[in-house]
């Protein structure tokens, strides 16, 4: 996977004109009809899947196949799986010596991703992930980060570079973690409490009364 290869090429895209789409339609149903397609792309249910995946790849110039077995469905969304930001990130041909530096232990251990862009011969670095972050984000609510800690902290440090380095590589599409994690916030307005109506003798006792000093001024 070279950087050009992820080049995008939007003169190819899907909806570009009315014949690019009748052909798009015509790879989309020999794709959906294939079972070696994961099963969100297979079937007449699959079909507008399959057409959001062929201008995917058609953006990334690269194969509808690579795009189908990396970009998942979770929660109605589009999501890469962190195997394809990492295969993005190695294969861009924008770094070299990319890789992972591990330190602390317990629930201090942290991981960050580190690699020298080719451009200027700088070392950039991803944010730091730590399993105290992990816990407090609510992450480790997967069974597999107190199985294979270091293995999960690698996914989401490469995560962290991908979306800081190769974002327009990504496409902006989340990877299936981030959509996991991103809990829905109800911003509904709370109702406003029932006002109750009065009584006519309730009104009356609530009606402000003028003082009893300007009563005296007007001689009662």
């Amino acid at each position: 996977m070279t950087q050009s290869a992820l080049t995008t090429s939007p003169e190819s895209s899907v909806y570009k004109n009315e014949s690019s789409f009748e052909l798009h339609q015509r790879m989309a149903k020999s794709l959906a009809q294939s079972t070696l397609v994961p099963a969100q792309y297979q079937g007449q249910q699959g079909f507008s899947n399959c057409l959001v995946a062929l201008e995917t790849a058609n953006r990334m110039n690269m194969s509808p196949l690579v795009v189908m077995q990396n970009l998942n469905v979770i929660k109605g969304k589009p999501s890469w799986s962190a195997q394809f930001v990492i295969a993005v990130i190695t294969g861009c041909g924008r770094f070299d010596d990319f890789d992972y530096e591990m330190s602390g232990k317990g629930d201090t251990l942290t991981c960050k991703c580190v690699a020298v862009r080719k451009k200027d011969k700088k070392k950039v670095f991803g944010s730091s992930v730590s399993l105290e972050m992990a816990k407090r984000e609510g992450w480790t609510s997967n069974k597999k980060w107190s199985t294979m800690p270091e293995h999960m902290l690698r996914y989401r440090a490469a995560t962290f570079f991908g979306r800081q380095h190769v974002a327009d590589l990504l496409l902006g599409v989340q990877t299936e973690d981030e959509i996991i994690d991103i809990q829905p916030v109800d911003i509904t307005p709370a109702p406003s409490p029932r006002k109750v109506p009065e009584t006519p003798h309730e009104a009356a006792i609530a009606e402000p009364q003028p003082p009893k000093e300007d009563l005296d001024d007007f001689g009662f």
